[in-house]
């Protein structure tokens, strides 16, 4: 059996008034049960520090950002740094998430640089990585995949790479409905793995924690969480609701 951390992380995305936030994370963490899978909240920025001081008893809950900028601080209106967030306490970031990539212009060499410098915060990464619907039809989906793992992550040390969360996104997937079968969610997975392997050995490969995030929901977490290499989800529209984002987390 797996001994890799099994993490379910929400992500907000850009919903909910303050109070609303607030009163979704006190719901969450009134209902969550103590139990061995990580829970993250990857909540707006302006959720970030009430959030925090809701969750932070509960020995299952942690606390994510959607995004942050690539320098440690400076003359970038409307950004958010690294420092500024660890300031804050918050644990783990979401970065290179197909929607920066295709509305903001985020590329692979942009998401090392995110990297890089949340690695050097004390921030943990959870890397997002995926294809959309006419990259998988011409059959190039590995090929993709395997480019942005390489050009985002590959230049990390072992030690750097053994705190990375890889999140792969089937785009295609993700607010359309679809899901990935979990074949293939589990084929990605495995084709991912496999990779990692090849650049940073097995032991490394086999302890990193890979996320499904592609319209998980309590009906089908269960059959997508029992594929063996795939170690939790990043949680979209189901993260807004808490009674099914805990279904989820109870799908293990």
């Amino acid at each position: 059996m797996s001994t890799r951390k099994k993490i379910v992380a929400g992500n907000w995305k850009m919903n909910k008034t303050f109070s609303e936030g607030t009163a979704l994370a006190e719901e969450i963490t009134g209902k969550l049960e103590a139990g061995d899978v990580t829970v993250i909240l990857g909540t707006p920025y302006i959720h970030l520090q009430a959030v925090g001081a809701i969750i932070k008893d509960h020995p299952n809950l942690f606390l994510a950002a959607q995004n942050c900028h690539q320098a440690a601080g400076g003359a970038y209106t409307g950004e958010i740094s690294p420092a500024m967030l660890q300031s804050l306490g918050v644990q783990y970031v979401i970065l290179g998430h197909s929607e920066r990539r295709k509305y903001f212009g985020e590329t692979d060499a942009s998401v090392s640089e995110k990297v890089s410098i949340a690695l050097a915060h004390d921030l943990l990464p959870i890397v997002c990585v995926g294809e959309e619907l006419s990259v998988r039809e011409a059959g190039k989906h590995e090929a993709l995949v395997g480019e942005q793992i390489e050009n985002a992550l590959f230049d990390l040390s072992p030690e750097d790479f053994g705190k990375i969360v890889i999140a792969y996104e089937p785009v295609w997937a993700i607010g359309t409905g679809l899901t990935a079968s979990p074949d293939q969610a589990q084929e990605m997975h495995g084709f991912i793995r496999n990779t990692l392997a090849a650049k940073y050995g097995d032991e490394i490969a086999q302890a990193t924690t890979i996320l499904y995030g592609g319209s998980c929901k309590p009906a089908n977490a269960q059959s997508l969480f029992s594929q063996p290499d795939v170690d939790g989800g990043l949680i979209g529209g189901a993260s807004l609701k808490a009674d099914d984002f805990i279904a989820i987390t109870n799908s293990y």
